[in-house]
Parts: structure tokens; sequence; C-alpha cells
């Protein structure tokens, strides 16, 4: 395959620069399963691992390869590699996980997408807070967001359903579609450009993978029904994995998400969030916590029905997880610090111990 159909570019070949001179070669990352990836580049296609030293220098889980990543490997016999860097990617989708014990951490969902499609179902699993979740994280991923309303023939009410995503969308574009029957994804086409790549993100059952096949024109992958009494589906995609169309476009399909723990900041919370933003620069304090504070133009407009209540729940909400992840991030790197300086003190005591071995001390 040619870099640039995969979407390689100036940003990716200026990181390369370093690697170019020791025999490594650039491939992107089109599969992950455990320990082992599945890699594309102009080469063709490998089953990697990574090495030794990029598996001891990894600080998080987000350190590891991710589908969409560019990777820097050595090719091995029968279509082996390994993976001895990653390169710096130009945009993020991620949500967070929780490991053993407390420790939280960032779990990469698709690095390195130019669009995002947030899939939700019009049937009974639809829910605005969700949506609005979603969004939260795509704008804080770098790629652009574009909200597809799936199964449009069942919606009892298509038309408010799409003045209530608009008044949290911010400008997102939002296409309802009905991908059973092929009924407005000709407008979705516009984002499949040759070299770009599409993550399409939602919860089981609605209709990515069938959004896919119907975008693709061929069936890239199985799907299956939802059940009938909450529209809820089984998860048909098992694993993330990075396709090429016959248009030239990537585009990542991921299993269905029961949950997304946000990963992000306060900053990304405002964007998501401007219109509450813009309504707080109204409080007599800059640091009303719009609650019992006097003077809050917050609570003006939710007591005469110019915000939404339900919309300001789900901001206080994701506020309430923000700091809550602020803090066990802290905690993280302290004892991430901890360890490098333990790890540093026993090789001290060892490189001690061995020049005195050779009478060097």
């Amino acid at each position: 395959m040619v870099l640039t159909s995969l979407g390689w570019g100036d940003f990716f070949a200026s990181h390369f620069e370093p690697y170019a001179h020791d025999g490594l070669l650039p491939a992107r990352v089109a599969r992950e399963h455990r320990e082992r990836y599945v890699i594309f580049g102009e080469h063709g296609e490998f089953t990697a691992e990574v090495s030794g030293k990029l598996w001891h220098n990894a600080h998080s889980r987000a350190d590891f390869p991710a589908v969409g990543d560019w990777a820097v490997f050595s090719p091995r016999p029968e279509n082996q590699a390994t993976i001895h860097a990653l390169l710096p990617r130009r945009s993020t989708f991620s949500r967070k996980a929780v490991l053993s014990g407390e420790e939280t951490d960032e779990q990469v969902l698709a690095a390195n997408i130019d669009t995002v499609f947030l899939v939700s179902g019009l049937d009974h699993d639809f829910n605005l807070r969700r949506i609005e979740r979603y969004l939260t994280i795509a704008w804080d991923s770098g790629a652009i967001p574009v909200i597809v309303l799936n199964k449009m023939d069942l919606a009892e009410d298509l038309g408010s359903h799409i003045r209530d995503i608009g008044a949290i969308a911010f400008g997102a574009p939002i296409h309802p579609i009905s991908a059973k029957k092929n009924e407005g994804i000709e407008a979705l086409h516009e984002y499949l450009v040759p070299g770009k790549t599409v993550a399409f993100l939602g919860s089981s059952g609605v209709g990515k993978t069938t959004l896919i096949n119907s975008l693709a024109g061929e069936e890239l992958g199985k799907v299956q029904e939802v059940r009938e009494d909450d529209s809820r589906g089984r998860h048909t995609t098992t694993s993330r994995e990075l396709m090429v169309l016959s248009s030239g476009a990537m585009v990542i399909d991921s299993p269905g998400l029961r949950g997304l723990a946000v990963w992000g900041d306060e900053e990304s919370l405002t964007r998501s969030f401007r219109d509450i933003a813009e309504i707080a620069e109204g409080c007599r304090f800059a640091d009303c916590k719009h609650d019992t504070e006097p003077g809050c133009a917050v609570r003006v407009a939710l007591a005469d029905g110019t915000l939404d209540e339900g919309h300001f729940g789900n901001y206080l909400k994701l506020q309430r997880e923000l700091k809550y992840l602020a803090r066990r991030r802290d905690r993280n790197a302290r004892r991430q610090a901890e360890r490098q300086w333990d790890k540093k003190v026993r090789q001290h005591f060892a490189d001690v111990k061995e020049l005195r071995k050779r009478g060097l001390a």
C-alpha cells in the first residue's frame, strides 16, 4: 500500500526522520488483539509485537499501539514484525479505564482520525444525555464530530429529536439516516475522502456495522438484530479494526460501548457546554458554583426555562467526573514518579555493588 493512501503526510514524515537512518519502517496499526497487532504499510501486512524497550518505557496503557496509530517497526521472517516506537498522534479518541486496584488509565479507542461518526439509534435506546457525553469526548479528541441518527424509519418524532440534538451539538453536523433501508447515507459519503480516516462510535445495536456495510457497498462485517423490547444489541464487532474502502477512505469500526467514562479536562467540558459557559459569564461571582450564590445567572436561566434542567444536570455530572478524574490522574502521576525513583535507587545500588565487585569503588 502507498503510505499516503493510509493517511501519511508531512506531520508523520517529519516525526519519522530520526528512525529513517536505522533501517526501520512506518506502518499503520489496523487491528489489535491483546498483545499482538496487525499493521499495514508499503511492504504489506504484518503481525507485530511491541519491543521489550517500548514495553519497558511505557508508563500507561496509552503508550501502547492503538488502532489508527503510526508504528515504527522492523520486519521479521514470515510477515512478523517488531514495533519499536509510535509516532505522535494527531488526534486521539480516549475514555477512562479502571485498572486493577484503584489506578485510573487512559484507553485510546482510535488514533489519528479525521472525523468521528457518533452513531445513535432513533429507536427505544435513544438517549440525549449519552450523545452529550460522546460529544464532550469527541470535541476533546481533535477530530471533527458528526452526529449520525440511524433508524430514522423507527423515530416517532424525528423533527423533535433533531431539534433537541441541535440545541446541544453546537455546530456538529446532524444526519438522520436508515442504514438498513439505505436512506440518507449519501450525505455521509462527503466525509469518506481518500486518505482520510472516519471512526464509528456508539453503543451496541445502533447499527454501526450495518452502516459501514452500506457505505462500502459490500459486507465488511457481520450484523445481528437487536432485541425488540429495548432495542439493545449484542456485540457483533468484537475488536477495533481499520478497513480501507474501495473509495480509498478508511473507516474504524469498534465494539459497542456500554459505558463511556470521560477522559479530558474542564476545557473540553466548556467546549461541549458552551451555552452554560456563556450564561455563567453573567453571574455576579467569577467562581460561582451555580447553587445558592446570589446573582447566579445560571439559576435564573433554569428558573425561566432558558436553560434545560436535564442539560444542566448532565453538565454537573460530567464536571464531577472530570474533577474526580483529575484527582486520580494526580495520584497516578505521584505513584509513577515513586516507581521511577525506586527503579533509579535500585539501579544505583546495583551499579555500586558491581563497581565494588570489580574493586573500583
